[in-house]
């Protein structure tokens, strides 16, 4: 077996007609900016000109995005607080587009310093030798994010940074810049830098950030180096680990110029935006199947039973478009072609049925209230039922949906399962009127697939169950059969 080597990564590469010196920078007019003078400033050029300024952030336009905007304008470091899966990450590591594309940098330093505003003696005495002959480089935007997860073990090294013993061995004496093998805070200067989940960071850690929030400068081992790091510092946390695995010390939430709070798709509709715009399909989903699915998190995020403290992530409503989506391929894969017209192999299109799965699968990322121990599946098998209802009347309320209720009478009934073909279903059911204004209702088109239309009919079937106007049962072989009244 061959072995797997991970993808390179691009590095950007510096247009040629940037300065390639410091008295080209001076003659090109370039005035030294600080980060948070330059998200200011690009921040304030995409607003004149409407650009958008936060791509892929949704349902926060008229909440959160107005504060992040104000704090940015007012220079502040940020806190955002708020439940898993809200999208506090994805929101910090956006404004990384705020940066300007390019910015000049001492070629070689590890603090990104800028050729105008050197701030290690070493560099200092570098830019005072070469004067407008020197050289500069250029770092991108990407260059200047940096991220931290906190964790317990997380040590006031790999923040700030610690003493570099082979270097004292040289010579050098302690309080010399030179001596220090810098951290990831320092690292990241001229930029912006995250750390995810700060409660979780011990208390003295969170003490060594003191210093960098407010002086501005590092302390190293007992003695402070005055280097007056430029950055914006971002932290995420989420309210219940105030009280279960820690807390942001009083003196460092001070220091945080804006705490923001974050909340989840406050209506369905940005609920269903946010399925689509991250869910990764690998199947067609019918808009009706992925409005199930939005209710269906919506209800599990809002149900007595579920913990309010922990929230339902986001990630819950992605990841069971996605395992749907894998319920429809699954079945596309495992039907004969023969089991289609013409030979033709089923196309992966998913049906409501395929929801079911997801209750198991995705329980997990539920947190239950501590009374509910063993109903978990239980539980969320009834709000799937109950999201399945709730968009069934939505859609199909004051249809006549008479002429499927008239294909069990007599005790008739109609079969249909994960490995239900869609030529199969559409075989019992025959023409049925009213199932043009059925797909119409559910936005399928004038010209559904064959297997579109098994989808529609396979919601209608379950809608009447649930509506009680249709019985339904669950066979040994996991086939649904529909038939006589609820």
């Amino acid at each position: 077996m061959g072995r797997v080597t991970a993808p390179t990564p691009v590095i950007p590469v510096p247009p040629a007609d940037l300065p390639g010196t410091l008295g080209a920078l001076r003659a090109a007019g370039h005035q030294y900016r600080t980060v948070k003078q330059e998200l200011r400033d690009n921040l304030l050029a995409r607003m004149r000109s409407g650009e958008t300024r936060f791509p892929g952030i949704v349902g926060y336009d008229d909440t959160v995005l107005p504060e992040v905007e104000r704090a940015l304008l007012a220079g502040h470091d940020m806190v955002l607080l708020g439940e898993r899966g809200q999208g506090k990450t994805r929101l910090i590591r956006s404004l990384g587009a705020l940066l300007d594309e390019w910015t000049p940098v001492l070629p070689g330093s590890v603090l990104n310093e800028h050729p105008m505003h050197p701030l290690t003696p070493t560099s200092r005495a570098q830019v005072a030798e070469a004067g407008d002959d020197l050289p500069i480089g250029w770092l991108h935007r990407s260059m200047r994010y940096g991220e931290k997860l906190a964790t317990p073990d997380t040590s006031v090294g790999d923040l700030i940074g610690d003493v570099d013993p082979i270097r004292i061995a040289q010579g050098r004496t302690l309080g010399d810049p030179e001596t220090i093998h810098f951290g990831l805070v320092p690292r990241t200067n001229r930029g912006i830098f995250a750390v995810n989940e700060l409660p979780d960071l011990a208390e003295r850690i969170q003490v060594a950030l003191l210093n960098v929030l407010e002086e501005r400068d590092i302390q190293v081992r007992g003695y402070q180096l005055r280097l007056p790091l430029d950055l914006l510092l971002v932290a995420s946390a989420n309210p219940e680990d105030y009280t279960n695995r820690g807390r942001i010390i009083t003196p460092l939430k001070d220091r945080f110029g804006a705490e923001i709070r974050t909340h989840y798709p406050v209506d369905l509709e940005l609920e269903l935006a946010l399925i689509r715009q991250e869910a990764a399909l690998v199947a067609e989903v019918p808009e009706h199947v992925l409005e199930v699915l939005a209710r269906f998190a919506r209800a599990v995020r809002e149900s007595p039973s579920v913990d309010p403290r922990s929230g339902v992530s986001a990630r819950f409503a992605i990841a069971a478009a996605e395992t749907v989506a894998g319920a429809a391929l699954r079945r596309a894969g495992l039907l004969a072609a023969s089991d289609t017209p013409q030979g033709r192999p089923e196309a992966a299109v998913a049906r409501v049925g395929d929801a079911v799965s997801v209750t198991s699968t995705l329980r997990g990322k539920v947190e239950f209230e501590s009374g509910e121990e063993g109903r978990e599946t239980e539980i969320l098998a009834h709000l799937l039922r109950t999201a399945t209802a709730e968009t069934f009347r939505a859609h199909l309320a004051g249809l006549d949906l008479s002429g499927f209720t008239a294909l069990v009478e007599d005790g008739a009934a109609i079969e249909t399962g994960e490995l239900v073909s869609a030529a199969e279903l559409l075989r019992q059911v025959g023409t049925v009127p009213g199932l043009a204004k059925v797909l119409d209702r559910l936005d399928l088109g004038d010209a559904p697939t064959s297997e579109e239309a098994a989808a529609a009919v396979e919601f209608v079937l379950e809608g009447l169950h649930l509506t009680r106007r249709l019985g339904k049962d669950v066979t040994d072989s996991g086939r649904t059969v529909y038939g006589g009244r609820g």
